[in-house]
């Protein structure tokens, strides 16, 4: 259980950091496709009985890749090579999973996440892959705005957008491919996207983004383990929810915000408006008195 916790910390902390740049970009997709083409990179490693993570990286690496190198070519609109990855995955992974004679224990393990089975070794690969998005992160800081936000002028600015991008295509990868212990690789997609959803609410500033992110992240995977060791229920799951949870709290709070900040602009605005109507009316009024007094 403590190695499970430190896990679902260190997947909540490096998950959402870069997730941030696939939502202000609208890739939050990529990385539910690249979570079903790590599917079927498991499903290979289960059935030639070799590393289904090992299998998984290199299947997520080449297809994030692959993703870019046609969205960049444009050989393919962004949508439509997320699309067409997706359902062959899927596709892929069926056949083979029908081929091992269906579905085992450890195809469910990494389909929903089995966070007790984490080893020191997926700790270790877990600690490394957060360092090396963090060094990521801080060297290339300006450069990840500038691509998040403009590509156009990032380019002409002599920011190298293609490798950055698949950088980040390759990192989303490799960072589902050793989450899949504990979200699984059907619901780490909403631990990159939802505490980014989140953050955006609550702060301003894409660093401030970066950090409440990782925040949130790290806040929603301690519930989820929290909430699904004492509910026996499935981790994975547990944590999701409780992202979407907190998602539509914020949201609710949000719009009784702006609800209570239109109520009151519009009061404001009649206050004015009958204050108006009121000095209209004595003006009027003393304007006759004065005529007539000068009238007599």
């Amino acid at each position: 259980m403590n190695r499970a916790i430190l896990a679902s910390l260190l997947v909540g902390a490096t998950a959402p950091a870069f997730g941030v740049f696939l939502v202000l970009r609208r890739l939050s997709l990529i990385a539910d496709t690249l979570s079903h083409v790590a599917l079927t990179g498991v499903a290979i490693g289960l059935l030639t009985k070799t590393s289904a993570q090992f299998i998984a990286l290199i299947a997520t690496s080449m297809a994030a890749v692959s993703i870019e190198e046609l969205r960049q070519r444009r050989l393919l609109p962004g949508d439509a090579a997320l699309a067409v990855f997706l359902y062959g995955a899927l596709a892929i992974a069926v056949v083979l999973i029908s081929l091992a004679e269906g579905f085992n224990t450890s195809l469910f393990s990494y389909l929903f996440g089995s966070v007790l089975t984490v080893s020191t070794t997926d700790i270790w690969w877990m600690i490394g892959l957060g360092v090396v998005v963090m060094v990521f992160m801080v060297m290339f800081n300006s450069e990840l705005a500038q691509i998040s936000f403009d590509p156009d002028l990032a380019q002409t600015n002599g920011v190298r957008v293609h490798a950055l991008n698949l950088a980040l295509a390759v990192l989303t990868g490799a960072t589902i491919t050793v989450s899949m212990r504990v979200v699984g690789v059907l619901l780490v997609g909403a631990l990159i996207v939802i505490p980014v959803l989140i953050s955006l609410r609550i702060v301003n500033g894409l660093t401030r983004t970066v950090i409440a992110s990782s925040v949130v992240g790290v806040l929603m995977s301690a519930s989820g383990m929290v909430i699904a060791f004492y509910a026996d229920i499935a981790p994975g799951g547990s944590v999701v929810l409780t992202g979407i949870t907190i998602l539509t709290i914020v949201e609710l709070l949000a719009f009784a915000s702006r609800w209570r900040n239109r109520h009151r602009v519009s009061l404001d605005s009649f206050g004015d408006h009958d204050h108006g109507h009121e000095s209209h009316a004595h003006g009027s009024t003393g304007g006759g008195i004065h005529s007539d007094h000068t009238h007599r």
